[in-house]
């Protein structure tokens, strides 16, 4: 356990940035407003609906609402392991490292109120919605798996997740003007504080690297890449899910090579937005194989090569995006 009273300089930084944007969830991003239909959610460089040349106008408007909602229900769900992590990490600096701690306990803060924030728009967009929208996987259940993972693993994941995060919102989100308001602040206001809970992702990730062996952090890549392999379950899940509720709303499931290629469109979407995107991210890139040989490099190359192909056609977003 850290004795020390001294810290890395950029854990106080992360109290000063978090001090600086902190923001209530009525106060600062709802503001009373409901969601406008009459707009897209996700942007096209996420969403991948320019890709999708048998869809109608409204048809991909309305295919970014459902990816949207999505957006925020797997926002909300993965924040649930983020946040009980962060509380453990804080947990073990509680007698040493006293200006860790405050960072960790604020990022904690933060999450809660992640949560809170996706949780009240998943029900504004149930009120908003058609009802049919299904969500594949229980946050707790998630939760509980990666938690068994090593903290090597856990916060490489995590890391990757803000990363994309930040990433997402500066390449993709806030250069659309043509978002409805109240998503594109709902992102806004989340990519303020996830600024500084990936740099204690980094920190973290770092602090944790520098107590393996070479044998643990083996083990510690083959969990990384068992995580991203369930995360990719639940993209698969949730992909057939949404592609049934959108066919349904618009009648292409009454073509079952229609609704399988709109199925094969979705989880393409899913799997640039939630791996490959994050994969791909110049900072995570550098820090992951930074900390890792040349074999274990390999092994995480080929167990992410058959999603190579999920990236956005070049006019819809420059590669990569960058945090």
């Amino acid at each position: 356990m850290p004795t020390s009273t001294t810290t890395d300089p950029r854990y106080a930084k992360c109290i000063d940035n978090s001090k600086r944007v902190r923001w209530e969830i009525d106060r600062d991003v709802i503001r009373g407003r409901r969601f406008d239909r009459s707009k897209a959610f996700m942007p096209a460089g996420l969403s991948l609906v320019g890709e999708m040349d048998f869809l109608n106008d409204d048809e991909r408007r309305l295919l970014s609402q459902v990816q949207g909602r999505t957006y925020a229900y797997l926002f909300g769900l993965v924040e649930r392991f983020i946040g009980a992590k962060t509380m453990e990490l804080g947990r073990a600096e509680a007698f040493g490292d006293q200006v860790a701690v405050e960072a960790l306990v604020r990022m904690a803060d933060e999450e809660l109120k992640h949560q809170e924030l996706f949780r009240r728009l998943e029900l504004m967009m149930a009120d908003d919605m058609p009802a049919g929208y299904v969500k594949t996987a229980d946050p707790d259940a998630v939760a509980q798996v990666v938690l068994g993972k090593s903290t090597w693993a856990v916060m490489a994941l995590t890391l990757h997740i803000e990363l994309f995060t930040l990433a997402h919102f500066r390449a993709s989100i806030e250069p659309d003007a043509g978002l409805c308001e109240l998503w594109k602040d709902v992102f806004r206001f989340h990519w303020r504080e996830e600024s500084q809970h990936a740099m204690l992702d980094e920190l973290e990730l770092l602090k944790e690297d520098s107590r393996l062996t070479a044998s643990q952090r083996s083990v510690a890549v083959d969990e990384l890449i068992e995580l991203v392999g369930a995360v990719d379950g639940i993209l698969q899940a949730q992909a057939k899910a949404d592609s049934a509720y959108f066919c349904a709303m618009t009648g292409h499931g009454r073509d079952e090579a229609r609704a399988r290629r709109m199925e094969d469109a979705i989880l393409k979407a899913y799997r640039w937005q939630y791996i490959v995107s994050g994969v791909m991210e110049p900072r995570f890139q550098k820090t992951l194989f930074s900390l890792v040989d040349s074999q274990q490099a390999a092994r995480i190359q080929s167990a992410l090569a058959p999603l190579a192909y999920a990236v956005p056609n070049a006019h819809d977003m420059p590669l990569p995006v960058a945090a």
